[in-house]
Order: structure tokens, then sequence, then C-alpha cells
């Protein structure tokens, strides 16, 4: 059978707009009694990736999570929580109130689940990780209902459906994983594993206000106009892709969806539903990374390409945070403050983070997480 992918076009964040949106989107998928009962517990999982304000469309629009709330209580689905855990250490509460969530949530009677502690399961299917450190929260609920943002990301050129499952990891393990997992193709298989795990019974996508160029959390908003719903979280972010006129065969998270038995990723393998012709909502110069990538038997040449790029901080943004530096997932730091940092310079300017590249693994958590918009990936040489 071809994995249904349901593309509901959505011109803005309207409450009544966005709400009939997800009601085509979740008909034409066959229901909500298709993935999930009513007695269930269902954990809805937005993406909080950090304490931005909502224009930014860093995270997931607080419409798009009412949306859903809200057509889940009125079809008798009352066991509900939400929760993330963001890449920026500290109150996930506050981060859900920064981005809007927290507001809808409290006012429909949803509780935020426990993201604070994790618990160690073992997934012995498991082809690249046997072992994860799992949210509380998430592992409290009977099904996730996995609520992602239609963004750029520098490890992975994208992030959707897959991607945001990691929020469901706790703590500081993310960033260890990124030291386990240092390059796109090992850490996709991980995210894979971390998929097949959870098992997300639908994912919904907010692509209505996308991210581009300097993503997940520094790029540019970009109209997309589209809601993409579906089950299979591949097919899903595979017609991200194909929205943007990028091969999905290029995205390290797609491509490992077939091989590890996740989902599909191939034309002929997905139905498309809600629009007659996907193409014209494709956007073809949406600013994402375009050079070729090498998966599959050919991924050794991708991580001898990634070495080519690398993260840069621009002086006349930065303000000397320490946030990148708090974000370096390396115990002996890739990146630190010169011993000079409380020494006036000649400008009176005081000196920016210095990166040890010798060290770096290229994981971009330091750009992704810096609150100024500082840190920007370059490419060194032509590929």
């Amino acid at each position: 059978m071809k994995s249904m992918v349901a593309v509901i076009p959505c011109t803005g964040y309207e409450e009544q707009e966005v709400y009939e949106a997800i009601d085509k989107g979740i008909s034409l998928l066959g229901g909500w009694k298709t993935f999930i009962k009513e007695e269930e517990k269902i954990l809805l999982k937005p993406n909080l990736l950090s304490r931005a304000n909502v224009q930014r469309a860093v995270t997931t629009h607080p419409a798009v999570f009412g949306a859903v709330a809200r057509h889940l209580q009125g079809n008798g689905f009352l066991h509900l929580s939400y929760g993330d855990s963001p890449g920026q250490p500290g109150n996930v509460e506050k981060t859900a109130e920064i981005c809007g969530i927290k507001e809808i949530a409290d006012r429909m009677q949803i509780p935020l689940a426990d993201f604070t502690q994790g618990i160690t399961v073992d997934f012995v299917r498991g082809r690249t990780s046997r072992k994860f450190e799992i949210c509380q929260g998430v592992l409290d609920s009977d099904g996730i209902i996995n609520i992602c943002k239609m963004k750029t990301h520098q490890l992975e050129r994208i992030t959707g459906a897959v991607k945001n499952m990691f929020g469901c990891v706790y703590g500081m393990n993310k960033g260890a994983s990124h030291v386990k997992y240092p390059d796109a193709e090992s850490f996709a298989q991980m995210l894979t594993d971390l998929n097949l795990l959870l098992k997300a019974r639908l994912h919904i996508m907010d692509g209505v206000v996308a991210m581009e160029g300097n993503g997940p959390a520094s790029g540019t908003p970009v109209n997309m106009n589209v809601i993409l719903m579906s089950a299979d979280p591949v097919a899903l972010d595979a017609t991200y892709c194909r929205l943007i006129d990028l091969n999905p065969a290029d995205i390290p998270t797609v491509y490992y969806g077939p091989v590890l038995g996740l989902g599909y990723w191939k034309k002929e393998e997905i139905e498309i539903v809600g629009v007659e012709n996907l193409e014209d909502y494709c956007n073809p110069k949406f600013d994402v990374s375009r050079e070729k990538k090498y998966s599959g038997k050919w991924a050794v040449l991708g991580r001898l390409t990634v070495k080519g790029r690398k993260p840069v901080i621009l002086r006349n943004k930065c303000i000397r945070c320490g946030a990148c530096i708090a974000a370096c997932p390396l115990a002996d730091k890739a990146l630190h403050f010169p011993e000079i940092r409380e020494k006036a310079s000649a400008t009176g300017e005081k000196e920016v983070p210095v990166y040890d590249y010798k060290k770096c693994i290229r994981c971009y958590c330091c750009q992704e997480m810096c609150p100024e918009q500082a840190i920007i990936v370059k490419r060194m040489w032509r590929q």
C-alpha cells in the first residue's frame, strides 16, 4: 500500500482557517479514530526548540497546535498532554509560554507532560542505537501526535517529522547523541531508530510559514501556505522536499526510511491527497543547501565533504552571551572564550568566542542555539 500524505492549502494562521485545514486533512486520512482511541493518553509533541517569538517561525505556531487540540477534544479525545525537550536548557514551561503554546494549553486544560526527567529504554531492534534516554512524559503516554515545523537544518538540510521526534530524548542526552553520531548519516540513522521505537501515530507539519536559510533557529520566515499530514514521517518529509524542489534521496533522514523500515520516500510509493497538482504549491527558490549529498554506500564521501563547511560567528551580531559555548556537546569544548575576554581591546570591544576547528564535529548546535542569529554555516570550498 502507498503512504498517504495530505497536503492542505492554508494561507494564514487565522483560527478558523487552520481548524478547517486540519479538519480536511484528517478526514482525507480516515478520521482521528484511524490513529487513536478515545481512552488513550495522547501526547501532543510540538516543536519548542527555543524561546523565540512566534513571528520568527522557529517553533510550531500556536494556531496549529490549538487547532489539533480543539479537534481532538471535540471528538472525545480528552486524555491529552503536551511537551518537548527544548534545545535551550531550563524551564520547559517558560519556553512554551514564550512560544505561545502554554496559553492555549492552559485555556484548554491540557497539562504539560513531564519532560524534566528521563528513563533509559532499550531498543533491541535498533540498527544504530539500541538504547535511548526518553522523557518521562513520553513514556507516560499511549501515543504521540507529532506537530512539527517546516524548516531548514544545517546538519540534515531539513528538519521536519523525523527530526522533531528528537525532542522526546531527555535533556543533555541530545548533546551526547551529537558526539556519538557526529555526521549527518549516522545521526539520521539514530533518528530513524528513535522513530521506530516511539511510533508516533500521526505527523502534522506546520508549513503555513516555514523557515528557509540559516535554520533551524536563525533563518528567514517564508510563506509556504500548506499543512502536511501523514502517518508516515518519511513520506511527509519527502513531500516537503518536493515542495522545495529538493531530491528526497539526498536527505539522510528521508533516505534511511525504507532502508530501516520506517517509511517510504519514492514518488510512486506516496499518494498525495488534498491538492490536484503538488507543483502548484512548490517553491523552487526556497533557500536551502542544495549541494550533492551522499547516502548509503557513498556515505563516506559525505563525511569527507562535510569538513568543507564550518560554523562562523558574525562579530557585529554576537553579544558574547556564551550560549554557543553552553550548547557545544563536546566535554573539552570546540568553542571557548579567549583568555583576554575580560580585557578590553584597543577599541573597547570584548572578544567573541573562538572555535577550535580541529575539535569541532560540525553538529551546529552552537548555530542552532544562538539567540542573536549571530552564527552562520559557511562552505569553505566548492564541492
